[in-house]
């Protein structure tokens, strides 16, 4: 029962329990306060009845000793009677002697002798209540003294019903009053109570807009009066100047002259003293919901920082990702158990997994166990030492093998632990051919400058064996000797040949610049060689734009890469073929471009990029000395220009009637690029800017 009263006043509605409350605290108090004030009316009125009947008998005595002396019975008797008349609640009035002699009343059926029994002590003339026919009454007693002496006793009945009705009156005036002051205590209580509960119900409107979602309420009642409007100050600048929803004790950083630079609580014991905090104070519910306003708009604009921060953190995420998915380096973030965490999209690529397939698994999830296993180890050892690991390793996949430096760091927290591993690995495979191209140039440029070296020495022994030939051809008459002679100056200008393109390699020539017409240049050639080709059915086409114009650089040995270019071009055909020479000027990429194409064998696709090494070459023993390319390359770079080879030459590079016919081998096109005059040569893409001949 009890519990169920406890929950039956647990689920009551506040408002109905401050009500009930002060109702009962009312009532409880009415009743207390009205039936001890009704029972003190009672007693008073009874005690006050009391001393009216001995008041009147006491008068009544006082005025009969003068009647008792003269034995006047008429006016003992019209002073009984007149006292009896006069007052509704006297029921009775006589006079005794002190013989006990009746010697007057007022009792129309004969005296009821009954009263001479009781209250006759003269010392304790006290109201004595009788119960009789008419009712209770009290029996008042009162001497007739004459100075000492005692003349009779005046006795009066005063009616007790009389003063009871007058207590009925004064409990019905006094539960009426009750009632009232109870009637308006319940409508001030029910007035509280509304009051009370309409504030807290508004406060709990407020958390519930919270608790969705609605930060932007405004829970407590705006002031009459503004801080910056009590005080005048004027200073637009202060965070509490035109903020309406916060009063300014709430706010930091205000500048009022003793809230500046201290604490929080600092502030509002200093506000306290404010005149403004007098003036705009509320109560404890008008505090509690400025608190609580406060505290809504602080979590508003802590929501929105945090909303800001990780609006920013999810920018700062898809950057970094997309840095790590664009770069094309492997990255990958293992943590202490060797799980992934991150992988980029290079490294995805590479092993043809997707991101799902790595992330958070280990390396003998996704490698082969030999790999996973050594991975493990070296893994396991950088994060017991924490000493980063570099090197150099070569992986193969798919028919390609690739350099990789791979370099492993540990990654720290801030108290210095680790907590993961860091891989970066990157293709460096381009580097490496760079690096043995640097080597080989090195050492093809020990070896130049070695064999100019050499060639500058014995140019001038074979200069003087080659004028001693000849001249002893001129004076021998022996057809033998001359015939031997003649092989010396043969195998001599050879070796003459073979020294001149070394000194060239090496660069000993002396070199001249001037205006050259790279078209006549290239006639003078074309002449040169045109008969002698043509005994072994060559042909020669040519193509050569006029407007091309003069070119700064040395006309003798621009002519000794041309006449290298098609002698090759000649070796490679051998018998039966076509040559094909096109000079072009390039105007919107400020070059000429001069290309020699031919229907000879062609070069195989990983002998192109060493036909221009020294002493490379193609041809069969004794044919060649490896020597042209190379000194046409150097020539050609000396003119800050560039030269290249494709084979089999882009049909671009080939007029729309070149001959074709089945004896003719893919053949292969030489292409120079020499800029124009104040001009450099710059490197552009394949795709932008190609200019074809």
């Amino acid at each position: 029962m009890t519990d169920r009263l406890k929950s039956f006043l647990f689920r009551l509605r506040f408002r109905t329990k401050i009500t009930l409350g002060m109702a009962a605290m009312l009532i409880l108090s009415c009743v207390i306060i009205g039936l001890t004030l009704s029972n003190m009316a009672s007693t008073a009125l009874l005690e006050e009845g009391k001393k009216r009947g001995s008041a009147l008998s006491s008068g009544l005595a006082f005025r009969l000793a003068e009647p008792i002396l003269a034995t006047d019975f008429l006016q003992m008797k019209n002073l009984i009677d007149n006292v009896h008349t006069q007052y509704e609640d006297v029921v009775y009035v006589f006079l005794i002697d002190t013989e006990g002699n009746v010697l007057s009343h007022t009792f129309t059926g004969g005296f009821p002798t009954d009263l001479l029994q009781v209250n006759m002590d003269p010392s304790d003339p006290q109201p004595l209540l009788l119960s009789t026919e008419k009712g209770t009454i009290y029996d008042c007693a009162s001497p007739v003294l004459l100075g000492d002496r005692n003349l009779g006793t005046v006795r009066l009945g005063l009616s007790r019903d009389h003063l009871e009705i007058l207590i009925q009156r004064q409990r019905w005036t006094a539960l009426l009053t009750t009632l009232g002051v109870l009637t308006l205590g319940l409508v001030l209580s029910s007035w509280f109570a509304t009051t009370v509960t309409r504030r807290l119900n508004k406060l709990r409107w407020s958390a519930e807009e919270v608790v969705q979602g609605n930060l932007d309420i405004q829970t407590s009642s705006e002031p009459r009066r503004h801080c910056w409007e009590i005080m005048q100050c004027g200073k637009q600048e202060c965070p509490a100047y035109a903020d309406t929803r916060r009063r300014c004790w709430y706010i930091p950083e205000t500048l009022c002259e003793d809230c500046q630079n201290i604490g929080h609580r600092q502030k509002i014991e200093n506000c306290r003293k404010c005149r403004v905090y007098r003036q705009l104070v509320g109560d404890e519910i008008q505090d509690l919901s400025e608190a609580f306003d406060v505290m809504a708009l602080t979590v508003k604009n802590h929501i929105n920082e945090l909303i800001e921060r990780e609006k920013t953190i999810v920018q700062q995420q898809g950057l970094l990702k997309t840095i790590m998915n664009v770069t094309p380096d492997f990255i990958t973030l293992q943590d202490r158990n060797l799980k992934y965490q991150f992988a980029s999209k290079a490294f995805c690529d590479y092993f043809d997994l997707k991101e799902d397939d790595i992330l958070g698994r280990t390396d003998f999830e996704i490698f082969p166990e030999e790999q996973a296993d050594s991975n493990y180890h070296e893994d396991r050892q950088i994060l017991s030492t924490g000493r980063p690991l570099s090197k150099e390793v070569t992986l193969s996949r798919k028919g390609r093998e690739v350099w990789m430096h791979v370099l492993k760091v540990p990654v720290y927290d801030q108290e210095k632990n680790i907590i993961g591993l860091l891989l970066t690995a990157r293709d460096i495979t381009m580097l490496k051919k760079y690096q043995e191209q640097l080597i080989q140039s090195q050492k093809m440029e020990d070896l130049g400058r070695l064999a100019g070296g050499v060639a500058h020495e014995i140019n001038t022994p074979l200069g003087i064996i080659l004028g001693y030939t000849q001249l002893l051809l001129e004076e021998v008459e022996n057809d033998e000797w001359a015939e031997d002679l003649k092989t010396i100056e043969k195998q001599t200008k050879i070796c003459r040949k073979i020294v001149a393109d070394l000194l060239g390699f090496s660069r000993y020539s002396q070199s001249t610049s001037q205006p050259v017409d790279m078209n006549r240049s290239l006639e003078e050639v074309i002449k040169l060689v045109e008969h002698v080709l043509s005994l072994s059915h060559i042909r020669i086409y040519k193509s050569l734009d006029p407007n091309i114009p003069p070119f700064v650089g040395d006309h003798e040995r621009l002519k000794q890469v041309w006449l290298n270019l098609i002698n090759n071009a000649a070796d490679a055909i051998g018998q039966d073929g076509v040559i094909y020479v096109k000079s072009k000027l390039c105007a919107h990429r400020q070059r000429i471009i001069i290309s020699i194409a031919d229907t000879g064998a062609g070069i195989e696709e990983e002998s192109l990029s060493k036909i221009f090494d020294p002493f490379f070459t193609t041809k069969s023993v004794g044919k060649g000395t490896g020597l042209g390319l190379s000194v046409s390359f150097g020539i050609i770079k000396d003119h800050g220009g560039d030269i290249s080879a494709l084979s089999p030459p882009p049909v671009e590079y080939l007029p729309r009637d070149f001959p074709r016919s089945p004896s003719y081998g893919p053949g292969t096109v030489f292409i120079v690029e020499l800029p124009l005059e104040g001009k450099t040569l710059e490197k552009e893409n394949e795709d932008g800017g190609h200019c074809s001949t």
